[in-house]
């Protein structure tokens, strides 16, 4: 898949280490861009970074230990990205999994912490590459923000009511961004992702009751539960094809707008 030459384009994949955003690396790597990648957990960091230099041949590849929610280590992140690669023109949000609890048993302290992950996983590294993509957007002439988000953020579900809100918040504040970043030069989209395949549903596979089922009679019996109507979960590589057409110029006239990468579940309008 070659949809415009990146071989100018410096991305930033925040929780680069695993699923959409390992793929989201390995397929900007792919297509010619110098990719930075980083995660809170260091080894996985390191063999996230290994298997991306061992499938893509002479690969433009930074990886460094950041907690997005430290605006400090997020700021030394930007910088040594830069230092390592030049300035980003990409930049994609991607962090944070889902907070099962209803309202009557999410307590205050976690609320604020997923609010806190939510928007913070996005205001600190957009607030340190900014910079960054405003400078090359005058000599490349397109750059993009992508934020990974959920379809919870419009179809709220009563057992993660906490992330419900959080996503709800996070889509309108790319919105907000799309808006105000727009005579800068600098584009901001999401896509809203359904069910993906994930370690997480992984070792809950692990752990059926019928060990009978195989994978794909399992996520099957899921999807089908779930309503969903291509009858299977997402790929991680097919959210990443979505992220990489925003982050690039093929989405040159798109701003303030989300990708539906749900397989049919959605039932917003």
């Amino acid at each position: 898949m070659q949809p415009t030459d990146l071989s100018r384009t410096v991305a930033v994949v925040t929780g680069g280490s695993s699923g959409i955003g390992l793929a989201t690396a390995e397929l900007l790597l792919a297509n010619g861009a110098a990719v930075a990648i980083c995660g809170r957990d260091t080894e996985r960091l390191r063999s996230a970074e290994a298997g991306l230099r061992e499938r893509v041949a002479g690969a433009r590849l930074f990886a460094a230990p950041c907690n997005v929610l430290n605006p400090a280590e997020v700021q030394a992140f930007a910088a040594d990205c830069e230092r390592a690669l030049g300035p980003a023109s990409v930049l994609v949000n991607n962090a944070g999994q889902g907070r099962v609890s209803t309202f009557a048993d999410t307590t205050d302290d976690a609320w604020t912490e997923e609010l806190q992950l939510k928007f913070f996983s996005v205001i600190h590294p957009t607030r340190a590459f900014l910079p960054q993509l405003r400078s090359t957007r005058k000599e490349r002439g397109d750059a993009a923000i992508v934020c990974v988000n959920s379809l919870l953020a419009a179809q709220p579900e009563p057992h993660m009511v906490a992330t419900s809100a959080a996503r709800a918040g996070i889509k309108n504040l790319v919105r907000s961004m799309a808006t105000e970043f727009a005579p800068m030069g600098v584009r901001v989209n999401g896509i809203l992702i359904g069910l993906i395949e994930s370690g997480q549903w992984r070792r809950r596979f692990e752990a059926r009751e019928d060990r009978s089922q195989d994978w794909a009679a399992w996520t099957g019996a899921l999807a089908a539960r779930k309503h969903i109507p291509l009858g299977r979960l997402g790929l991680p590589e097919e959210a990443a094809r979505a992220i990489l057409f925003l982050a690039t110029p093929l989405s040159s006239y798109t701003t303030g707008s989300h990708l539906d990468i749900s397989g049919g579940l959605s039932r917003h309008a």
